[in-house]
């Protein structure tokens, strides 16, 4: 997912109502919110009735197959479709101004099989018994889900999610040039949304090989897309982002470090 404002080149998509495209774009986030909700309660094991360690019994190496295909489903639709390479040609099929809401729909489609096909592997690593400090582990995790949203709104979360760019499309406006901005979060580490999904998914009381086995495959994930990202970062934003990176530590912040 990019966690800077790209430059979206906006051509109007002939033929196409621009009422729809809202509506689209609406019905998309909508969905997207109550799938990515969902997924914090089955990470967490919380609330929900179907969570990381419920579901399908397999065997241990049928089981790590099919969890690990479902990763990297997940991590190879997040990863293509983000790249500027993948967007050009898309938006040759699908209209610039729903182009960022399809992505998000396939994102939030990936997640959700992933989490509907995902085999448990229940046998725990270790399980805090002590009842306040599983309720401190559990304020920590829930504060990286928090430290996810939190950058998202950093930056222009109904941008990210394609809202905005439809709600522009409805109203005749075109899409604003690229503008390289650090708001707080971003001058203490360049991906504190990455940061926030490391800590909720590690920072666990209960912790079983299936849990295990996801936070290692997203975590894997994460650092790779960094470098596509960075890459495609650079290209926009040039020697401005070559110096944000020297700067800025990428995941987790210096201690005593000054603010840019």
């Amino acid at each position: 997912m990019a966690e800077m404002v790209e430059a979206r080149h906006a051509h109007r998509p002939g033929g196409v109502a621009r009422g729809l495209i809202t509506a689209y774009g609406l019905v998309v986030y909508a969905m997207f919110l109550v799938v990515f909700l969902y997924a914090i309660g089955w990470v967490e094991g919380l609330v929900v009735p179907y969570t990381i360690n419920d579901g399908p019994a397999a065997p241990v190496a049928v089981a790590v197959v099919i969890d690990v295909v479902l990763l990297t489903v997940f991590a190879m639709q997040h990863s293509v479709m983000a790249r500027p390479w993948f967007k050009e040609r898309w938006t040759r099929i699908v209209p610039q101004p729903m182009e960022r809401s399809t992505y998000v729909l396939f994102a939030t489609a990936a997640l959700a099989l992933l989490m509907w096909q995902w085999r448990p592997l229940p046998e725990q690593i270790w399980d805090v018994e002590t009842s306040w400090v599983r309720v401190v582990i559990y304020a920590v995790s829930l504060g990286g889900w928090a430290l996810v949203f939190a950058a998202t709104f950093a930056i222009d979360h109904f941008d990210l999610f394609g809202l905005r760019q439809v709600l522009r499309n409805q109203s005749g406006k075109s899409d604003p040039p690229s503008i390289f901005r650090t708001p707080m979060l971003y001058r203490m580490v360049r991906h504190p949304l990455y940061a926030g999904f490391v800590i909720a998914f590690w920072v666990a009381p209960t912790m079983t090989w299936g849990r295990l086995l996801f936070a290692v495959g997203t975590t894997g994930f994460i650092l790779v897309a960094v470098r596509f990202e960075e890459h495609d970062l650079i290209d926009t934003f040039g020697d401005d982002y070559r110096t944000y990176r020297t700067r800025v530590p990428m995941l987790v912040p210096r201690c005593g470090a000054r603010r840019g």
